[in-house]
């Protein structure tokens, strides 16, 4: 497995792997709702200006020459802290027919590098209260649980 740095080459392959991990994410909270009716409405903007964003970072998961998933990672800092720079998992998925195999386990021992490179003391992720299987991936390798994060809709 390996992470390749994605270009704008590879927008349409984000959007449409986006698109199914926000599809899936629906069923967690009404607050995932999305406002496109298929994938074919989404905007590719969204990865352009990621992929300018020079604290953000985006790779296509490859194994064996094929592309199985993507990731999206942020750099940032908190000054006052012992553990001031992190690396944090914005997403991480991979296609269906390659879960289960490891690959995700792969990708975070990866981000693990990377953030060391980069001079990152921890990594951070977040998902979905609701959703088990992530809560237990990110358990089993070796994320804890550190704060819980509250959402309000404004009507």
């Amino acid at each position: 497995m390996e992470l390749v740095e994605a270009t704008l080459d590879d927008l349409d392959a984000l959007v449409d792997r986006w698109y199914a991990l926000a599809s899936a994410m629906e069923e967690y909270s009404d607050l995932n709702e999305l406002v496109y009716a298929d994938v074919h409405e989404v905007s590719d903007d969204g990865f352009r200006a990621l992929l300018d964003d020079e604290n953000t970072s985006i790779y296509l998961v490859v194994h064996d020459s094929e592309t199985i998933g993507y990731l999206t990672l942020r750099e940032g800092h908190h000054p006052s802290r012992q553990y001031s720079q992190y690396l944090r998992i914005v997403d991480l998925a991979i296609d269906e027919d390659h879960r289960n195999q490891g690959h995700g386990t792969e990708v975070v021992e990866r981000v693990k590098e990377l953030a060391r490179e980069r001079g990152c003391d921890h990594l951070k992720v977040s998902c979905e209260w609701r959703n088990e299987d992530a809560r237990r991936f990110y358990r089993d390798t070796g994320f804890r649980p550190k704060q819980v994060d509250y959402a309000q809709p404004l009507e």
